[in-house]
């Protein structure tokens, strides 16, 4: 009676063409492309919710300098006395801070992913335009937020460039650092750029969890458009009617 030899795994059932790692299942399907859509649309939602109650929580601003420096304070306060003062605000930081790690690294797999998928450019300009507009944006505009992030917390987190400033005197800082043209010029581009990438990504993240269909396409782009314009509007007004003299 013959034996043959088989290959360890050779019997093992193969999906969508690939045989199983062995690795866990989030990690295999982070592996994937479609696990990285998916990584960058759902982080893409949580730091879009952040932006949006960001850019309310500062609209108090326009309330005076008792209710904007009462809600920085309360930020502290967050299920106090459930939990320590700063407790909530520290994990909440480090929460965004593990989102916008992983929609980065899910951005660059993917751009390599693509790279090494077409290593032959377009041909044509129109091409070119056609396929490569939004990504590219969508790249720059990402590197742009994330050196502004770097800079808004080195600026108005930790007081750099800011003239006379008094950590509790959130207001009195904020208007302050916004007096400078400079620093308010640098706000105001930066969140050009947040508009720009909030739509992008707006638009894309329904097609990333397999929610594309034509016939919401206008509803998509309606969305896209007003979120972004809404977000990146009302955070250039606070650098603009400081300038202006408004608020001060």
């Amino acid at each position: 009676m013959s034996q043959t030899m088989e290959r360890p795994g050779a019997n093992a059932p193969v999906v969508n063409g690939r045989r199983p790692s062995g690795r866990p299942w989030p990690i295999e399907m982070f592996s994937t492309a479609i696990g990285k859509k998916w990584v960058m649309a759902v982080t893409g939602i949580a730091l879009m919710g952040f932006l949006f109650a960001h850019m309310v929580g500062n609209a108090k601003m326009f309330l005076g300098a008792t209710e904007y420096n009462h809600y920085a304070e309360a930020l502290k306060e967050l299920l106090v006395p459930i939990m320590p003062p700063n407790y909530v605000l520290w994990g909440m930081r480090l929460g965004l801070a593990t989102f916008l790690i992983l929609h980065i690294v899910s951005a660059a797999s993917l751009t390599q992913m693509n790279k090494r998928a077409r290593p032959m450019k377009y041909q044509s300009s129109r091409d070119y335009i056609a396929a490569n507009f939004a990504s590219r944006s969508m790249r720059w505009t990402g590197v742009i937020m994330f050196l502004f992030i770097v800079f808004h917390l080195a600026n108005l987190t930790w007081g750099a460039w800011v003239p006379g400033y008094v950590k509790p005197d959130v207001y009195g800082n904020v208007v302050a650092n916004f007096n400078q043209w400079p620093i308010a010029l640098i706000y105001i581009a930066a969140n050009v750029a947040i508009g720009i990438h909030l739509f992008h990504g707006a638009w894309s993240m329904f097609q990333s969890l397999g929610l594309n269909n034509p016939r919401y396409n206008g509803v998509r782009r309606g969305f896209a458009a007003g979120f972004a314009g809404l977000v990146a509007g009302v955070n250039c007004l606070f650098p603009i009617m400081v300038l202006a003299g408004v608020v001060h």
